[in-house]
């Protein structure tokens, strides 16, 4: 999805010494490099690849590496260059949704996210190569009711906010700092013994997490419910549109079904 990371911890050093060339070498070993931009004063640097393939190389390679000495970190970066959008119909493709978003400027990549079924959710993502085309794209879809297709079904944007399910969390990772790491680290993982009061805390949670999903579920069949009766308007709104169409006048007179079923 995305093909640009943040790379920090010694760019600093990179910088003075090299003036950006070992940074351009350190990720080029890993792909082709578009673009690179260094900080030295916050001592951090965006790196853009030419895929995503090759930045999610680079960042397992590099990440936590040892580079003069000085270990650094490189996470996908978030330039707000990414959209997610909903509401697509059910006949949105990938290659449609690029071309639409392509109104606002170059789009990287456009993805309908479809189910395990390869049947579309109604979602996907939109990766534009600048940061001003994502904005123009997103103000446009939020003042003004963007269409895809015959269906005047408009599209809803918002900024994609990015989340790494892929590394996560590595313990090198956590915050160290106060006491609430050493608090929390005092127990490790194990069941609550029935009777405790740590037993009686964590089944409020319990019953709070079964009161959240329950009424998540609610809240979902009354959107469902208020889809299905948009839907329904939406199309009764297009059978009206056709039936008020004109139709074109007979060539060389009516069809021969029609002169049956009129004794003509």
């Amino acid at each position: 999805m995305r093909s640009r990371v943040v790379a920090a911890g010694c760019l600093w050093a990179i910088c003075q010494q090299a003036r950006g060339r070992e940074l351009r070498r350190l990720f080029s070993e890993h792909g082709e490099v578009q673009e690179t931009f260094l900080n030295s004063e916050k001592g951090f640097g965006f790196v853009k690849m030419a895929s995503y393939e090759a930045a999610e190389a680079a960042k397992a390679a590099l990440d936590d590496a040892l580079v003069d000495g000085r270990r650094i970190q490189v996470r996908f970066a978030t330039q707000g260059t990414c959209l997610s959008v909903r509401n697509l119909g059910p006949w949105v493709s990938n290659e449609l949704l690029e071309s639409a978003f392509s109104l606002f400027g170059e789009v990287e990549r456009a993805v309908v996210i479809v189910d395990d079924r390869g049947r579309s959710v109604g979602e996907g993502i939109v990766e534009f190569a600048r940061k001003p085309a994502a904005q123009a794209a997103l103000k446009r879809c939020l003042e003004g009711c963007f269409l895809l297709t015959s269906e005047p079904r408009p599209v809803y944007a918002e900024p994609l906010e990015y989340r790494d399910w892929v590394l996560g969390l590595p313990e090198r990772t956590v915050s160290r700092r106060g006491r609430g790491y050493a608090r929390e680290r005092e127990l490790g993982p194990r069941f609550a013994r029935p009777g405790t009061q740590e037993h009686r805390v964590a089944e409020r949670w319990k019953r709070f997490l079964d009161f959240e999903k329950d009424k998540r579920e609610e809240l979902e069949k009354v959107l469902n419910e208020e889809r299905r009766k948009l839907e329904e308007e939406v199309e009764r709104f297009r059978r009206e549109q056709v039936l008020e169409r004109p139709f074109p006048p007979w060539q060389d007179g009516p069809p021969r079904s029609v002169c049956q079923l009129f004794g003509l």
